[in-house]
């Protein structure tokens, strides 16, 4: 569909006049009512009646119509023009701080993304726990953030990105036995988890905690990637992302251990402050919800 036919109909609808919709187009008036006997031709209605006399020429019931979808279509047409005027204009540096169950999954292909939209921009990336990154938000060091939220702050824009479900893995050599057990089982294990400051092991150590008996003993992590190399060397049981695992479980090196609890699964946000108003990092954040999405619905 013609775009300046469209245009033509809402200036002709706007200002109740060939002429004066001529002039602000700066054509003639004859080539304004071809474009719009061409457009009625298009749609098959007839959308004004035409000019009698002096009188404001006014749309058909079916131009009244048809107006709003008009105008809202381009109404997106332009701003799909900034948005690629705009982001490919961008240029300077963009600070992002990364969980690193995001790192291990699709954070190549949010990078591969950013630049084909932002070509002239460069990346600093920092993997960190959420809770450095919370900070570096917070005091403006980090543009935008992929962790684990949302941050609670009212300057702070948190979009919802995608979750990751956690499960206890474990070596075959330490010969857990194969059914449902009590976390009693698992504490004569070291615990491998998370980091001491995030959320996954603020969870796991309190769950412990109300066990009676023998505490456990945790051996925390900042390297999820530690944590897995832990784990295949039969040090302990181990709390991991399952897409960290899949892998490890199907070859047979880790063993996925059925429990009768299992931690909370991760829900992860792109978080970025909007005090100062930052346009760079508020595109980069629906470029990475575009890419999570798109990563669920794949795993799905």
């Amino acid at each position: 569909m013609n775009y300046k036919r469209l245009e033509t109909f809402v200036w002709v609808a706007s200002l109740g006049s060939f002429r004066k919709a001529a002039e602000r187009m700066h054509t003639t008036q004859p080539a304004i009512s071809a474009r719009i006997s061409a457009l009625e031709s298009e749609l098959g209605v007839k959308l004004f009646e035409r000019e009698v006399g002096s009188a404001p020429i006014a749309l058909t019931a079916k131009g009244k119509d048809l107006l709003p979808y008009v105008e809202k279509i381009l109404y997106q047409s332009e701003q799909l023009r900034k948005r690629a005027e705009s982001t490919t204009a961008y240029s300077g540096v963009i600070r992002i701080g990364v969980s690193e169950t995001i790192a291990h999954t699709w954070l190549s292909t949010f990078l591969s993304r950013l630049h084909n939209e932002m070509p002239k921009l460069d990346v600093e990336l920092t993997v960190e726990v959420t809770t450095v990154l919370s900070a570096g938000i917070k005091d403006r060091s980090i543009d935008l953030g992929l962790l684990m939220g949302p941050i609670n702050e009212p300057s702070i824009v948190n979009l919802d990105l995608c979750t990751f479900s956690l499960s206890w893995a474990a070596s075959p050599a330490l010969n857990l036995p194969d059914r449902l057990l009590y976390l009693e089982e698992l504490s004569p294990w070291p615990i491998i988890s998370y980091a001491r400051n995030s959320k996954p092991y603020a969870e796991i150590s309190q769950k412990f905690r109300e066990l009676e008996g023998q505490p456990a003993h945790f051996f925390a992590s900042t390297s999820l990637a530690a944590c897995r190399s832990l784990a295949l060397d039969a040090v302990g049981v181990a709390t991991m992302p399952d897409v960290m695992i899949e892998q490890d479980i199907q070859a047979g090196t880790l063993k996925r251990i059925r429990a009768i609890w299992t931690p909370s699964e991760l829900k992860f946000t792109a978080s970025y402050s909007d005090e100062p108003f930052n346009p760079i990092a508020e595109v980069a954040a629906k470029i990475a919800v575009e890419t999570a999405n798109e990563y669920s619905n794949l795993k799905a």
